[in-house]
């Protein structure tokens, strides 16, 4: 029987993989990214006034963190762009008929 002693020699019976990290590094990244802007959106509600740019800040921050997690945690980070786009532009549509449809419904008529 022969010993394998020397490092990066190969043993089939006592072979231990070397150790990966399998993404956790990059998710844990995402994970403080979205802490980072909930903690900031928390300050922004409590400490601004009632305006329609704080909503826009909201709407703003809610879409990249969005971003983030279906990009980390749904994997289309790593998708080719055809799939991307035939989850997004589905959405931006079915985005665009509702704001029409609240519109026409005159959800969202402007004060006069």
């Amino acid at each position: 029987m022969e010993f394998y002693t020397k490092p990066g020699e190969y043993d089939a019976i006592n072979y231990i993989p070397p150790a990966e990290s399998h993404g956790t590094k990059e998710l844990w990244r995402t994970f403080w990214i979205l802490l980072g802007i909930t903690v900031l959106d928390f300050i922004i509600y409590f400490v601004m006034p009632h305006t329609g740019f704080r909503n826009f800040i909201f709407i703003f921050f809610g879409i990249v963190k969005a971003y983030y997690i279906v990009g980390a945690f749904m994997h289309m980070k790593y998708e080719k762009i055809n799939l991307a786009l035939v989850i997004l532009v589905p959405t931006i549509f079915i985005i665009g008929l509702v704001m029409g449809l609240l519109y026409e419904g005159n959800a969202l008529t402007y004060a006069k």
